[in-house]
This record gives structure tokens, C-alpha cells and sequence, in this order.
């Protein structure tokens, strides 16, 4: 399965945004620190979770790297791990899925031993 070129657009366009959201997190974050005041419990949560929303999101992007390099090389939609095609519909949810369905939740079942 070799890519189409609106694949490509597509995960640019996906890269695009999730860059984009990453600068706003980050700004808003930096604007929070230099804004910080008495309520330290409210700063410290939402500190932390917009520090797992650039944590989520810097995954995202370095994921989307690796589906534009898959695409430049012609294995867009094959599963790394087993070689087969992905499904499009996962591919349409996710454009950035270097796995098919079932070598993801093995990889995830695996991880949580």
C-alpha cells in the first residue's frame, strides 16, 4: 500500500494543527507562571494538567513525523510491527497510527505487565 498524495497533505495539515495547539499550550503556560498568585493549589493543578496536554501533544507530533517519513518512503499504512495493512478507517481517525489495531492493543496490554 503506497501513499496518496492527499495522504501526505493530510498528516501535514494534522502536523500544522497539533504544532499550532503546542504554542498555544506553551504560551499559556508561560503566562500562567509569570501570572502565578495565592490560589498555589488551582496554579499547581492546572499547571500540571497543561504540562500533560504538551506531554500528549509533543507524542503527537513526533508521531505524525514518523507517518510523513513512512509516507516519503512508500509504507504509509503498514503496520510496523506486523506488516499488514491498516485499516483506513483507523487511518482516517488517526492519520498518524503506525500500528494496526491489534499490534496496538498488544503493545498496550504488554506495556501495563
Amino acid at each position: 500500500m503506497s501513499p496518496s498524495k492527499p495522504d501526505v497533505e493530510l498528516l501535514e495539515k494534522e502536523r500544522r494543527e497539533t504544532q499550532e495547539e503546542l504554542e498555544r499550550l506553551r504560551g499559556y503556560l508561560a503566562i500562567e507562571v509569570e501570572g502565578a498568585d495565592d490560589e498555589v493549589d488551582l496554579d499547581v493543578y492546572e499547571r500540571e494538567k497543561t504540562l500533560s496536554l504538551i506531554q500528549n501533544l509533543e507524542l503527537k507530533l513526533q508521531e505524525v513525523d514518523n507517518a510523513i517519513t513512512l509516507a516519503h518512503k512508500g509504507t504509509y499504512g503498514i503496520c510496523e510491527r506486523c506488516g499488514k495493512p491498516i485499516d483506513p478507517a483507523r487511518l482516517e481517525a488517526l492519520p498518524e497510527a503506525s500500528l494496526c489495531f491489534v499490534c496496538k492493543v498488544e503493545l498496550e496490554r504488554l506495556a501495563r505487565r
